[in-house]
């Protein structure tokens, strides 16, 4: 099987193009967020159909409300971990090359998520959550469109390292020598 030629922009540039893709998921997740700061009223649930509420939350932790009440240093230690993880993930795309597109997609969801939350973090000092799932009187905490792209994105580049077939050592160092 031969390998797709790849065009020196591909290969300077690796998968950043999927990037626009990041920059979408930022301006759906702003918008709802504006939507939801607008339009709802905090902690009033607005039901739209059993096992679904729109409810305007607010959460100054991580995913889950993880450290929402650790007076306030979790706010910078997030803020940088959306920075840090969000530019791990921009020098892997970098790299990967043009059979990892799916990768590449999974890894913009993810930064555009990220970056997403972030700005709430900077602007409003909590990130603004307004969708609510639940069963009977279960509720599954509060989220919004920015942690749904990044449990995606997260999922997708799980199943990749557990069903990408890799090559095997010795072949990846030839390979890597051959270069």
């Amino acid at each position: 099987m031969n390998k797709p030629q790849q065009t020196e922009i591909d290969t300077k540039w690796g998968q950043l193009k999927w990037l626009w893709l990041a920059v979408l998921v930022l301006v759906l997740d702003q918008l709802s967020k504006w939507w939801a700061l607008e339009a709802l009223t905090p902690y009033q649930p607005v039901n739209l159909m059993p096992g679904f509420n729109w409810k305007l939350a607010f959460n100054k932790g991580a995913a889950f409300s993880f450290l929402s009440e650790s007076g306030g240093w979790q706010q910078v230690f997030f803020a940088l971990l959306a920075i840090i993880i969000s530019t791990v993930m921009l020098v892997w795309m970098r790299k990967m090359d043009a059979q990892q597109s799916k990768l590449a997609i999974a890894c913009s969801l993810v930064i555009g998520g990220a970056m997403g939350n972030l700005i709430d973090r900077l602007y409003h000092g909590q990130v603004t959550d307004f969708i609510d799932w639940y069963y009977q009187s279960h509720h599954w905490p509060t989220f919004n469109v920015a942690d749904s792209f990044i449990m995606l994105g997260a999922f997708i580049i799980a199943l990749d390292g557990i069903f990408q077939p890799r090559k095997p050592d010795s072949q990846q160092s030839q390979t890597e020598h051959s270069k």
